[in-house]
């Protein structure tokens, strides 16, 4: 089969109706008719039947739609880079980041960066560390952000912020002004505990079992954001990264550091010996501002510009 072929067999399959597959491809009608016909002689075997006014898939159409439907998946890059091409775009620039930090911060240093360069397309994505170092090594992104160092030796770790642990806690919990709370005060509370394989999830959870009594963990989950919202609800305390914190002071949660302080850095990722370029530059640079001024709890002093 040719491109054509799968083009008009994938719009009909879609819309049911030879008229409308015409219209979504922008073609004649009598076009689309033969080309489904030439697809049909080529296979041999018919590949829709006309059920009260549709066109319904064959059984042997409907064997092959899951492989149809990869191959566009296949194709949206393709079509999106011969777009870009076509319109002289630059590069898209790819980002990725862990959960804590696709609420706020990527998203307003996105921002701050397409008023910078308004002809550079963006791809945000959410996903866990291990994920986005494997992104970044097959070139599927171009930066990554995340709370801990995956110490790859083909991924650069680049500073941006540091950080520490923070108590959540409903409204009111915590003492007035009260400007950080001794670990060994949660002994004993209702807690919400994080699942995870990171260094930090794991440090957070050896904290907690190290105290007597020992807090109680009755529900588990596996992202700050998620630990929030539990807090939010009244299930109990929960140790959350400053970025997740910063978010829960806004609606009203009571936040304070641990003592002693845990810290939390925020690191750029990007992959090693990779050319960088102005857009990517300018990103870590929006990044490392608005982090530094939201983990300070002041708005940043001018936009990024």
């Amino acid at each position: 089969m040719r491109l054509r072929h799968i083009e008009v067999i994938q719009a009909i399959l879609q819309t049911g109706h030879l008229g409308t597959a015409a219209e979504w491809l922008q073609l004649p009608v009598g076009d689309v008719d033969a080309t489904l016909k030439d697809a049909e002689r080529q296979l041999g075997f018919m590949l829709f039947a006309s059920v009260r006014g549709r066109l319904q898939a064959t059984r042997e159409t409907l064997e092959l739609q899951a492989e149809i439907a990869q191959l566009y998946e296949a194709l949206e890059p393709v079509q999106r880079l011969a777009s870009r091409l076509k319109h002289h775009h630059a590069p898209t620039l790819r980002a990725v980041c862990t959960p804590p930090l696709a609420n706020q911060l990527l998203p307003q240093s996105i921002a701050a960066l397409r008023r910078r360069f308004q002809d550079t397309p963006c791809n945000l994505s959410s996903q866990p560390t291990r994920e986005i170092v494997r992104s970044l090594l097959l070139r599927e992104a171009d930066v990554g952000l995340s709370l801990y160092d995956p110490q790859h030796p083909h991924i650069q770790s680049t500073v941006l912020a540091q950080g520490k642990l923070q108590l959540l806690a409903p409204h009111g919990w915590l003492k007035p002004k009260q400007k950080y709370i001794a670990l060994q005060e949660l002994a004993g509370q209702s807690m919400i505990g994080l699942e995870g394989h990171d260094p930090l999830s794991r440090l957070l959870d050896a904290k907690l079992q190290a105290l007597r009594p020992l807090p109680e963990v009755q529900t588990r989950v596996q992202t700050y954001q998620m630990m929030r919202s539990l807090v939010e609800a009244g299930e109990g305390l929960a140790i959350v990264d400053p970025f997740t914190a910063s978010g829960a002071r806004e609606i009203g949660l009571d936040a304070c550091p641990l003592s002693p302080p845990i810290p939390v850095i925020l690191y750029g990722l990007t992959l090693k010996e990779t050319e960088s370029t102005p857009a990517l530059n300018a990103l870590l640079e929006i990044i490392t501002h608005k982090a530094q001024a939201l983990l300070a709890g002041t708005p940043p002093s001018a936009p990024v510009a």
